[in-house]
């Protein structure tokens, strides 16, 4: 019998998930957690066979959880869900050590593909990341790509018009540690405002406009 533990901060999302390994794998034991921090948590308490986490969840997200899990659980199999398209943050991920990487807006049967592929020991990309994993990343690569997994998260909350002390507070950090991060970030960017980084972030697709 499978041991999957489901991370997720919407309920319904991951009810929506649970029929389905159930429909595929009746005899699956599943746990569900609706934030990273529960989730490590089990992770150091419990043997599982795969991990199905979210990438945005509250307080610890779900690339922070994934780094911690590498640490802690080596050869544990993670999958990363989003709702943010794959050239994003798959090569992210994956350079974190996920196992794979899936939309939410992908269908049923090609999570159970990626599922079973995981498990199978093998790593699920789609065939677009895998073409540019093959060939050199570096080629047409985006400046925002150069940010760190803390930069670039700090990076998205400023683009959508959080301010350093929400930041701070959100992510457990220092104020002066969030400023170091953001002078950074602009370096990289060669921006020089937040309505700048805002721009830029629409521009690329990293948030919408409608977010506001």
């Amino acid at each position: 019998m499978k041991k999957i533990i489901l991370a997720d901060d919407h309920a319904f999302i991951r009810l929506g998930l649970i029929q389905i390994l159930k429909d595929e794998y009746p005899s699956v034991e599943i746990k569900e957690v609706g934030d990273g921090e529960s989730l490590i948590k089990e992770v150091m308490q419990h043997d599982w066979d795969l991990v199905i986490s979210d990438l945005d969840m509250p307080g610890r997200s779900g690339l922070e959880a994934l780094i911690q899990i590498k640490l802690i659980k080596p050869k544990l199999p993670v999958l990363i869900l989003s709702i943010y398209t794959e050239d994003l943050y798959a090569i992210r991920v994956l350079k974190a050590g996920a196992s794979g990487y899936m939309n939410k807006n992908a269908a049923p049967n090609e999570l159970i593909t990626a599922i079973n592929r995981i498990l199978m020991g093998r790593k699920y990309i789609s065939p677009e990341i895998a073409e540019k994993l093959l060939f050199n990343p570096d080629i047409d690569k985006q400046p925002h790509e150069s940010l760190t997994n803390r930069e670039f998260e700090i990076f998205k909350l400023l683009a959508l018009g959080k301010t350093i002390t929400q930041i701070a507070d959100s992510l457990s950090l220092a104020l002066t540690t969030i400023s170091t991060h953001r002078s950074r970030i602009m370096e990289k960017l060669n921006l020089s405002s937040n309505a700048e980084l805002t721009r830029y972030a629409i521009a690329h697709h990293i948030i919408s406009d409608i977010e506001f």
